[in-house]
């Protein structure tokens, strides 16, 4: 070993946890390649091309984030922040901009404030996180979770990523309301695949299945690798084209065909485009609050959630379900709040794809720092890496989905206040596409049941607080209603 190589063995513990550098990097570009999409999709969530457009994501004074700006931001982000989690937390989770808070400040936020007070809330959520971090509120409160519902909350996200994965291969669909059915999802279309992507999707899953039964070292980035390749081919011999809305059959977010620039320089004027206070001056300060209230405990137990079932899933929990070092950890994903909301890319959260690169045998921060400059990298060569449709990454999210949801093996079902709670926070998370209702749903009904069961000693004290935060959560919309 180069004395290179022994730096970084020693720094990342990789030998120690069971891993090596080739595979640390491995896992950290099959992590990257499963999560690459958000560089596409974030954009498209909060920016438009125009005001005008009809599908345009305006602030209160109809202004615009545009969409090559978002890009370039997100990546950004994510590369720095990915970085430094790997540096700091020696963990193998990277971060991006979370798809449940980009969605919140586009829909709900934006509409009442301006984009630069709408990313102040961010940032000043952000800084709330990362005090309840430093105080060790944030660790308690992870440290208090029983180990049936942490079981639970790993197998909900392996259930969660598995259907984003489906969905956005378009194996599973939203079904029209015209259609005249009260089903709201189905097969593809009509109860067929119907479309050359996701066959792509079915047989990248197959293969990727294949592969990983046959425990074949890189299975995943092979497969993603090798189903990227047939959905060039398809796309050439096909002429699929994108889906944008109107093609059903076409591809989502990316087409697999060669790009005509490989790289291009970032548009990086978004960063700094931030008002700390300007919401609270533009709305009142307990509107203003209540919107600093939703993205806070969103954030906070998202996150939680997250790393929960990586931690579990990477075997890097002790008997309790309890991550070494998890106070350091938690900081550096605050942090990634503040982050976000400064460069205007939307709070950033450690993302449950992180499980791909677990699943090729990452196990420390080496892994995180390899998905980081990949980020960076996505910066300047964003037409080159979109060549791989989402078809081609989201069998690798299946793939791990059903490797999480394992985790349901440490749960005793035959005791009802702990199996319908455990139920509850696995079905709520893919059903309401956010892990922090599952885990929130999860925690009243565990609370309600044991204390009914005559276990109320026995529930410990910040779960009676988080359970009844999460309360005033859920009723957030009629109690902003009452106040307004």
């Amino acid at each position: 070993m180069s004395a290179g190589s022994k730096l970084l063995d020693n720094y990342f513990k990789i030998s120690e946890r069971g891993s090596t550098i080739g595979t640390e990097v491995r896992g950290g570009v099959v992590t990257f390649v499963a999560m690459a999409y958000i560089v596409v999709l974030n954009p498209l969530i909060l920016g438009s091309f125009s005001p005008d457009d009809a599908v345009a994501k305006t602030d209160v004074l109809g202004n615009i984030l545009p969409v090559n700006q978002v890009a370039a931001v997100t990546a950004l982000v994510a590369g720095l922040m990915s970085i430094v989690f790997g540096i700091v937390a020696n963990y193998p989770f990277a971060l991006a901009a979370g798809l449940g808070i980009n969605s919140l400040l586009a829909v709900t936020i934006a509409p009442q404030v301006t984009w630069p007070e709408a990313m102040g809330l961010v940032v000043i959520n952000g800084v709330i996180i990362v005090i309840l971090a430093l105080t060790g509120f944030r660790t308690a409160v992870f440290n208090a979770i029983p180990p049936e519902l942490k079981s639970a909350i790993a197998a909900g996200i392996g259930m969660f990523i598995a259907f984003i994965g489906l969905v956005d291969a378009g194996f599973v669909r939203r079904v029209p309301d015209a259609a005249g059915t009260t089903v709201p999802v189905g097969l593809g279309i009509d109860g067929s695949i119907a479309s050359w992507p996701t066959a792509v999707f079915v047989f990248g899953l197959l293969l990727m299945g294949v592969l990983v039964a046959r425990k074949v070292r890189g299975g995943l980035l092979i497969g993603i690798v090798v189903t990227t390749v047939v959905a060039a081919v398809v796309e050439a011999v096909a002429n699929v084209g994108p889906s944008l809305g109107t093609n059903p059959k076409g591809w989502n977010l990316s087409t697999p065909e060669s790009p005509g620039v490989v790289a291009e320089l970032p548009d990086l004027s978004l960063v700094g485009e931030v008002s700390l206070l300007g919401a609270f001056t533009r709305i009142g300060v307990l509107a203003a609050s209540l919107l600093v209230f939703t993205l806070v405990l969103a954030n906070f137990f998202d996150a939680m959630g997250t790393m929960t079932g990586l931690g579990k899933e990477a075997g890097l929990t002790d008997k309790n379900g309890t991550l070494p070092r998890v106070g350091r950890a938690l900081v550096v994903e605050g942090a990634g709040a503040v982050a976000g909301g400064t460069a205007s890319a939307s709070s950033n959260t450690v993302f449950v794809e992180s499980a791909s690169g677990i699943a090729e045998g990452a196990r420390t921060g080496l892994a995180n720092v390899i998905t980081g400059l990949l980020f960076l990298a996505a910066m300047f060569l964003t037409p080159l890496y979109s060549v791989v449709p989402i078809e081609a990454a989201a069998p690798a999210l299946v793939v791990v989905g059903a490797l999480m949801i394992a985790q349901v093996r440490d749960i005793d079902f035959s005791k009802f206040a702990v199996a319908l709670p455990a139920f509850l926070t696995i079905t709520v998370m893919p059903f309401t596409y956010s892990i922090a209702n599952g885990i929130g749903v999860g925690f009243i009904s565990w609370v309600v049941l044991h204390a009914a069961s005559g276990g109320a000693k026995k529930i410990h004290p910040l779960l009676w607080i988080v359970a009844a935060l999460f309360v005033a959560y859920f009723a957030v919309g009629p109690i902003t209603d009452a106040v307004t």
